[in-house]
Order: C-alpha cells, then sequence, then structure tokens
C-alpha cells in the first residue's frame, strides 16, 4: 500500500518547546504514534500501511523546530545539513531541509531516541531535531487521549515513562482508597455520610450492608472521587446539608441555600462556614428537628 502524507495545514497549534532537563541522563525512547482509523480494509492491510507526518506552513515558512536562526537551530542542523552555519547557502538549506521534512509512521509507531549524554547532549542529534519539530507540530497530540479529543489530530506523542507514571499515581490512589475504605468500614454512619455527599440521595432506611455495598462500588469505579470525600474533615457537615437539601429542610436554588426566607449562604464552602459558626446553633437545632420531622 502507498504512503499516506498528512500535513501541509496553514494553522500551526501552540506548543511549548521541549523541556529536557540535564539531570535526565541516559537513553530514553518516545514513540511518534498514528490515529487508528477505521475502514473497510482488512486489518493486515491497514496495519502495514505508513502515514508521513509532513511538513507544514506557519507564515509562510515551513514549521520549525526550532526559532528562525536560533543557536539552537545552528547548533543541532549543524552536520546534519551539507553546509555549515559560516555559509551563505545555510538558510536556504534549513529552510529545504524543514520543508521536506518527513517521518513515516506504521502500524506500531516510530521510536525517537530523546535521552542525553552525561554532559547534556543529545544522544541522537537527528531524533532530537525531529522530536522538537513534532512537538510544535499542529497535527500532533501530547498524548492518545488528547488527540481522540480532537479529530484534528492524526498523531500523538506516546511517552512510556510517562504513562508509567502516570499509571502508579492510580495505582497509589486506589491503594489509598481502599485504606479509607477500610477505616470506616465498621462505621455506618460514616459511610453514609460518604454517599450522601457523593450524591446518592435518601439513605434512611438503607441497610448498613447496602451501604457499605454502594460505597464500595464507588471505590472501585472511581478511587480519587471517593479518596477526596473520604478525606474531607468537614464531610459530616456535607453529609447534614445534603440530607436537608434532600428532605426539603433547606431549599438549594443555584448556588444558594435557603432557609424560610432567609438566605443562609451562597455556596456550599459559606454554608459549612455557618453550620460551623457557635451563633448560628439554635437555627441549625431547630433545621435538624424539623428535618426530623420531614423523614418519619
Amino acid at each position: 500500500m502507498e504512503a499516506m502524507e498528512v500535513g501541509a495545514g496553514p494553522k500551526e497549534k501552540t506548543a511549548k518547546s521541549p523541556v529536557i532537563r540535564p539531570s535526565e541522563i541516559g537513553t530514553k525512547k518516545v514513540f511518534l504514534r498514528r490515529r487508528v482509523v477505521e475502514s473497510h480494509l482488512p486489518k493486515e492491510v491497514r496495519e502495514n500501511a505508513v502515514s508521513k507526518l509532513a511538513s507544514v506552513f506557519k507564515d509562510r515558512q515551513p514549521l520549525r523546530g526550532f526559532p528562525v536562526g536560533s543557536p539552537d537551530e545552528k547548533k543541532y542542523l549543524n552536520g546534519l545539513l551539507d553546509v555549515g552555519p559560516e555559509s551563505l547557502e545555510w538558510e536556504k538549506h534549513v529552510r529545504s531541509f524543514w520543508l521536506e521534512l518527513r517521518i513515516p509512521v506504521g502500524f506500531t509507531g516510530t521510536p525517537l531516541e530523546i535521552g542525553l549524554d552525561d554532559i547534556g547532549e543529545p544522544l541522537s542529534v537527528e531524533d532530537f531535531v525531529k522530536y522538537s519539530w513534532i512537538k510544535k507540530h499542529p497535527l500532533v497530540a501530547n498524548s492518545e487521549a488528547e488527540m481522540l479529543k480532537n479529530p484534528n489530530l492524526r498523531f500523538y506523542i506516546l511517552d512510556p515513562a510517562k504513562e508509567g507514571q502516570k499509571k502508579n499515581a492510580s495505582v497509589q490512589t486506589a491503594k489509598l482508597a481502599d485504606r479509607e475504605f477500610i477505616k470506616m468500614s465498621d462505621n455506618t454512619v460514616r459511610m453514609k455520610n460518604v454517599l450522601q455527599v457523593l450524591g446518592k440521595g435518601k439513605l434512611e432506611t438503607t441497610s448498613a450492608e447496602a451501604i457499605e455495598n454502594m460505597l464500595f462500588d464507588i471505590k472501585q469505579v472511581d478511587p480519587k472521587r471517593f479518596l477526596e470525600a473520604a478525606t474531607d474533615p468537614d464531610i459530616d457537615i456535607r453529609a447534614e446539608i445534603a440530607s436537608f437539601v434532600s428532605a426539603g429542610t433547606i431549599i438549594k436554588f443555584g448556588n444558594s441555600f435557603v432557609h424560610g426566607n432567609d438566605t443562609i449562604a451562597n455556596s456550599e464552602e459559606e454554608a459549612v462556614v455557618f453550620w460551623k459558626n457557635a451563633k448560628n446553633s439554635g437555627l441549625l437545632n431547630i433545621m435538624r428537628t424539623k428535618y426530623k420531622e420531614q423523614i418519619r
């Protein structure tokens, strides 16, 4: 199958230059990968196809990996071109290099070595130049998730190290969520309060077993959301506020909380402060009595 060349777009997306610190010494590979496009062609044919990330124009000039005439451009392109920076033909060759730059991308992606040696120089100058270029390319996303959000993006950068860090962060969150769940598993009231804040509605007649099961399911599906609620020092107050709203003891209009004809808070955070203020204990006791009557 013939290669598909992708590029030649007039608009460049905003992108930061690669951040590569001298402390990052040693080999490091990233992969330029392409969007999987469904078609009627057999899977084997699609897998063997090769797309090419091609040059695009910005301000009537081919997209460059470094600022025009910058020290970095001279430093890293010197040796890759037929002439050096001192040549009168330098700019002509530089422009041709960026204009003709193509990166073929197969099914498994194209690896690029972007690691540094012990003095902070790229292990592969050619790959470093390409990486600097694709980071600025309007058709390249910084991750697969970013690419999938925008149908105009055709490629993405896969950084295995970052993916590993991201996955481990999720693992740590899940571990912390497990610990918090175990800590509160013998406290039905605490579990009920967390559920109330997480939007599970009226729980007054729900059994302890059902409450534990519901909370376990939330922890499994969204450990981060569960953890935030479970470790909130104001969770009991927020739960009571949610219960009052659910029963109609107080009414919520937009972000405001109203009792009778009085607005007691214009946000949930203000409501928490209202609950904590000892001066409001009398009104809170009245609301608690009213709430108990409403849920009978």
